[in-house]
């Protein structure tokens, strides 16, 4: 994971981190209390800042830490073990492969998908796109200009087409095809609640049972620089669907990255990919360990020479 590459997404809360442990002469509990102000005004959610800062609080009591680099290396651990699902943080490897991409419109949906197709072609994965969202007005002719871009197929209805049809027809052309790598856009909002549970239920219902033999993930995809927003969408989401894994968009150097913790320590859900810029390699593959640590090391951004045809 490149993180060295990018200028830090933590931004300030590195500095204020290091500031509240490195310059005080020890550790007591004005600095804890200090750490966990820190925290929660970072998009961290004040449950899981209380219960991080209380890890450490116990920790620094029973094994007595004193030493500022000692603190820092205990609250990456604690962090890191609170985002570190094991092998859920990892894709399947199993193919044929379906996943279904939801979340709100404007979160980096139709881009993600872009680059989720781009980076499973160059590990040589046949892909197939599926422009499911026919509800959001030229949803599917986006889709199909990124399904163009990066070389891939696309099965699209028109506006307005039944969602789950769309599908359907996806998933008959990848079985047909021997597809390695179905993607399936959807709709990010409808009318009501109620109308997108029943939308998602529906192509949950004909993936079942059209295309059985396959792996199935879905991919919530969240803008981090929502905030606690973000929240709100996970739980909404995780209300009407069985939620598998979380992309987390827009990770550039403009948000917090607080809200990464708060979502996979209070939902359980892992985090697969974090989105680090608007190329199509700008999206990798999440480690909580690289993550944690970086919370820690700021690191200046690295420009390269970017192709304009990669630019998102």
């Amino acid at each position: 994971m490149a993180f060295g590459t990018k200028k830090s997404f933590f931004g300030r809360m590195q500095e204020r981190i290091s500031d509240a442990i490195m310059l005080r002469p020890q550790i007591d509990e004005n600095t804890l209390d200090d750490l966990e102000e820190i925290l929660i005004t970072s998009d961290i959610g004040m449950n899981t800042a209380i219960a991080i800062v209380d890890e450490l609080r116990e920790a620094v009591r029973l094994e007595r830490i004193r030493d500022a680099q000692a603190v820092k290396e205990r609250i990456q651990q604690i962090i890191k073990e609170r985002i570190d699902k094991g092998d859920r943080n990892k894709m399947s490897v199993n193919y044929p492969l379906v996943i279904l991409m939801i979340g709100v419109n404007g979160g980096g949906k139709t881009t993600t998908i872009a680059k989720m197709a781009s980076m499973y072609k160059a590990e040589g994965k046949s892909v197939l796109l599926a422009a499911a969202d026919t509800f959001r007005a030229a949803a599917s002719d986006q889709l199909a200009i990124w399904a163009k871009r990066v070389g891939v197929d696309i099965i699209k209805h028109g506006d307005g087409a039944d969602p789950a049809a769309v599908l359907f027809d996806a998933l008959q052309a990848a079985k047909a095809r021997g597809t390695d790598v179905l993607i399936c856009d959807t709709a990010g909002r409808l009318q009501n609640k109620r109308n997108l549970m029943n939308e998602l239920e529906k192509m949950n219902k004909v993936l079942s049972r059209g295309f059985p033999e396959a792996t199935q993930e879905t991919l919530l995809v969240l803008d981090a620089t929502t905030g606690k927003n973000a929240v709100s969408q996970a739980q909404e989401f995780g209300s009407v669907t069985d939620i598998t894994g979380i992309v987390l968009t827009k990770l550039d150097g403009t948000a917090k990255g607080g809200i990464a913790i708060t979502i996979s320590d209070e939902f359980d859900l892992p985090i697969k990919f974090i989105g680090v810029g608007e190329r199509l390699r700008d999206l990798e593959p999440f480690d909580p360990q690289v993550f944690a640590t970086s919370i820690f090391e700021a690191t200046d951004s690295v420009d390269e020479e970017e192709d304009e045809e990669e630019v998102l």
